[in-house]
């Protein structure tokens, strides 16, 4: 008798509710959170299994960026059934059921943290330009302006930034940019627009993560404030439905609007907040479309840690 099997009641009510109907990656996530394993933990259970499977594929699975398809995908999805104590076929069959109704699944948009985070790309990436996640400012304001191309796709984001340094001799203030599934971060441009200028630019191909210094005109003593301005040329990915800002610390007010082509309207908009990445999603908010400026906006005014974002429907 296979585990899922034994041990089909002892899962979830909110498991139970995935399994049944889908979609994939939800039913997924939810097994992989109702064990509690990390996800290095499954992929080192898949390798006993004879399977390899990477940290950031199985990220994509579980965040519906991406849906196992290759031969050795789908031994990998049947042995996770056994790993994850489901019941036998409970995911081969949601994802038959995705092949038959394509359209049924929402095209899923960056995943943000989880993806980054789960795969250590950030860490890897950060470590190679030698700045720690506190690179010793805090946020007073960040005013973020994201445009949608008329292809539904995220052209462009431009940030304005104001810090106050907490130690002394800082000069340089990483930013991060994690595109949608199947950007080209190589293909993406870093503009200085204010009081700054663009020092060494690292990315990662599989996450989509670009981490780009910014270096400023002054070198800040503790208690400096400075105020800079920069933006990323994105456009390299398809059909974006969201976009979200993760806080790893607290800090001052967060401004997030989102304006979208006159010729790819969304039908609707909403605002929303998670406490973590793998955290359920609350504090929905509908948001109306501004006439002239075809925008929709959110103000935090002080964040907390956690992450806040917008989430839009296309017809």
């Amino acid at each position: 008798m296979r585990h899922g099997t034994q041990h089909a009641d002892l899962a979830p009510a909110e498991l139970e509710t995935a399994l049944r109907g889908g979609p994939f990656h939800i039913a997924l996530r939810a097994a992989i959170a109702a064990r509690g394993l990390p996800l290095q933990r499954v992929q080192h259970h898949l390798s006993r299994y004879g399977v390899k499977v990477g940290v950031t594929s199985l990220s994509y699975w579980q965040q519906g960026a991406r849906r196992p398809q290759r031969p050795e995908s789908l031994r990998a999805v049947r042995a996770l059934e056994e790993i994850l104590q489901l019941p036998e076929e409970s995911l081969i069959r949601l994802l038959a059921k995705a092949d038959e109704d394509p359209g049924r699944e929402r095209p899923a948009s960056r995943s943000y943290r989880s993806l980054v985070e789960a795969s250590g790309v950030l860490e890897q990436l950060l470590g190679e330009l030698e700045s720690p996640l506190d690179g010793g400012l805090h946020t007073i304001g960040h005013h973020e302006r994201v445009r949608i191309g008329a292809h539904r796709e995220l052209q462009s984001r431009e940030s304005q930034h104001i810090v106050r340094a907490h130690k002394d001799g800082v000069d340089r203030y990483v930013a991060i940019h994690h595109g949608d599934p199947g950007c080209s971060p190589e293909r993406m441009a870093v503009r200085a627009l204010e009081n700054c200028r663009t020092g060494r630019v690292r990315w990662h191909h599989e996450t989509g993560v670009l981490v780009a210094e910014l270096l400023f005109d002054t070198r800040l003593r503790a208690g400096d404030t400075y105020l800079f301005r920069y933006g990323f040329d994105d456009g390299t990915a398809g059909t974006s439905c969201e976009y979200l800002r993760g806080f790893s610390f607290a800090g001052g007010q967060y401004a997030l609007q989102v304006r979208f082509d006159e010729g790819a309207l969304p039908v609707r908009c909403h605002r929303f907040t998670q406490h973590s990445a793998a955290a359920p999603r609350s504090g929905r908010q509908e948001l109306t479309l501004s006439g002239q400026h075809r925008s929709v906006h959110l103000v935090e005014p002080r964040v907390r840690s956690g992450i806040v974002g917008i989430a839009w429907d296309w017809e």
